[in-house]
């Protein structure tokens, strides 16, 4: 099973970035339907498209200040693969953004950076490049987990058969 999810968002489209995010949510529930994700995985998809995308939109913007987003999700059996480009300046959020630091108390904690801190937490693999002048990104995420995909035995939903 493989299905390919591609999208492409303009900031200068006239969209806001909750517009964009809601269109990013409603595709990753697609294409979660589609392969059966458990309820929790598509949960995570969305968690890291969300602070990854959001952080596209709010600082990938060229000079001119246009920022354009483009997000493929490539579904395999037991992994997804998630590819963001933007055309930002220069910036690997895996490798280059601060670390926060968990055990300072809340209240003298910067604002910022606990979302690339739980993507890096949660994905299973990350690699960055500069291609031409567009950051890409690509995270592995495991698919395969111990909760039945909807047309398996114990899922509560009927098989075919």
């Amino acid at each position: 099973m493989s299905n390919e999810v591609t999208l492409k968002f303009n900031t200068g489209s006239g969209e806001t970035n909750a517009d964009i995010l809601t269109h990013i949510t409603v595709a990753v529930e697609e294409l979660g339907r589609r392969e059966r994700w458990p309820a929790p995985l598509v949960y995570k998809v969305n968690l890291i498209l969300e602070e990854l995308g959001l952080n596209s939109l709010t600082h990938g913007r060229n000079q001119q200040g246009d920022g354009e987003l483009e997000i493929t999700l490539a579904s395999q059996r037991d992994t997804l693969t998630i590819e963001l480009f933007d055309n930002g300046t220069p910036f690997d959020p895996i490798r280059d953004a601060p670390r926060p630091d968990l055990d300072a108390p809340l209240e003298e904690r910067p604002i910022g950076g606990l979302g690339v801190h739980m993507v890096r937490e949660i994905v299973d693999g990350a690699t960055y490049q500069r291609e031409g002048n567009r950051n890409h990104l690509t995270l592995i995420v495991s698919t395969a987990d111990d909760s039945p995909r909807s047309d398996e035995p114990g899922s509560g939903q009927p098989t075919s058969g």
